[in-house]
């Protein structure tokens, strides 16, 4: 485990609006006020045809294959997330949602393409003083918080 301490700046209320992209979204808010690095909460609907990664096909193999759903009509949806930048500045978001329909549920990474279905609300906590990075790391190609 590494750990480093950060503190609390804005807090931006988000009403995303129904076709918005979760994601694009979030980070077009960080873009535009200059937040680099946050916690993200966010609850609403997701839309028919929104693709989420739900995990690795061999979670041990050499070259991770991501497995993807696309949900099927349209689905409850809450989840929590962090904003961090890459390696070239730009802020990333990164969250995990649950989707459920009916008695079926699936949760996953929304970065594939969550489209917002009529109403979504996100609560960006904004974090300061900290410098905590997403690098590329090169065992498993995935962007991991170095800090």
């Amino acid at each position: 485990m590494k750990y480093s301490a950060a503190g609390l700046g804005r807090v931006f209320v988000i009403r995303l609006e129904d076709g918005d992209v979760v994601h694009e979204s979030v980070e077009e808010l960080a873009r535009r006020e200059g937040v680099l690095r946050a916690a993200v909460i966010v609850l609403g609907g997701a839309d028919d045809g929104s693709r989420v990664v739900v995990g690795p096909a061999d979670g041990r193999a050499a070259v991770v294959e991501p497995m993807e759903r696309v949900l099927r009509g349209v689905h409850e949806m809450a989840g929590v997330g962090t904003l961090f930048p890459d390696e070239q500045g730009q802020a990333v978001l990164h969250l995990h949602a649950a989707f459920g329909r009916d008695d079926r549920a699936t949760a996953g990474c929304i970065r594939r393409g969550v489209t917002t279905w009529v109403i979504g609300e996100v609560v960006v906590i904004e974090l300061t003083g900290s410098d905590a990075v997403r690098r590329v790391d090169p065992v498993t190609g995935f962007e991991l918080l170095e800090l």
